[in-house]
C-alpha cells in the first residue's frame, strides 16, 4: 500500500470517528431520557404556580443546537416547562436574580443564582423546588448544560 493511500485512509478513518463521537454526543441523551410529562401533568401543576415566563429561541447565546422554546410555570413547589428544548446532556435549572442570556453573564452572576434541580426530558418537564428555595427572591430561570458550560435558554418570570 502506498504511503499516500494509508494516510488517506487513516484520515477518512479520523473523520468517520470523530463524527461518530459528535453524533453519540448530541444522541445519548435523547436516547435514555425518561418520558417526558403528559401535557395535562403540565397543566395541572402549572396551575398552581405563582409567575409564568417564555423561553425563546432568539436569546443571543441561543444557537440552532441550544436553545428553548416554551412556557415556564414557576411555583413554590415545581417549576413546568411546556415546549421544547434542544437535547444536551447535563442540564440544570437555575434561579437567578438578574435576566441573563450569554455564557459570560451566567459566570459572572453563577454566584448569585441557585441550582434547582436536574432537566432530564426535553419536550415538557417538571422540577422539584426544594423547600430551602424560594423563587419569589428570583427574577429568572435559567437552562444550563453543566458539562460543556454551555447557555442553553432562559426566561424572566417576574
Amino acid at each position: 500500500m502506498k504511503k499516500s493511500a494509508f494516510l488517506i485512509l487513516v484520515a477518512t478513518h479520523c473523520v468517520a470517528g470523530v463524527i461518530g463521537f459528535g453524533v453519540g454526543i448530541y444522541a445519548l441523551p435523547i436516547v435514555t431520557a425518561p418520558p417526558s410529562p403528559s401535557d395535562s401533568e403540565i397543566s395541572a401543576m402549572s396551575s398552581q404556580a405563582a409567575y409564568t415566563g417564555q423561553f425563546r429561541r432568539d436569546l443571543q447565546d441561543s444557537d440552532a443546537l441550544h436553545w428553548g422554546q416554551g412556557t415556564v410555570s414557576v411555583g413554590s413547589r415545581a417549576i413546568t416547562f411546556s415546549g421544547k428544548l434542544a437535547p444536551g446532556p447535563d442540564y440544570k435549572l437555575y434561579l437567578s436574580p438578574q435576566f441573563v442570556e450569554t455564557e459570560a453573564d451566567f459566570n459572572r452572576l453563577k454566584s448569585t443564582m441557585v441550582r434547582v434541580g436536574d432537566v432530564n426530558t426535553f419536550d415538557n418537564f417538571v422540577v422539584d423546588v426544594p423547600s430551602a428555595i424560594d423563587p419569589a427572591d428570583f427574577t429568572s430561570v435559567i437552562i444550563w448544560c453543566e458539562s460543556f458550560g454551555q447557555f442553553i435558554t432562559a426566561a424572566n418570570y417576574r
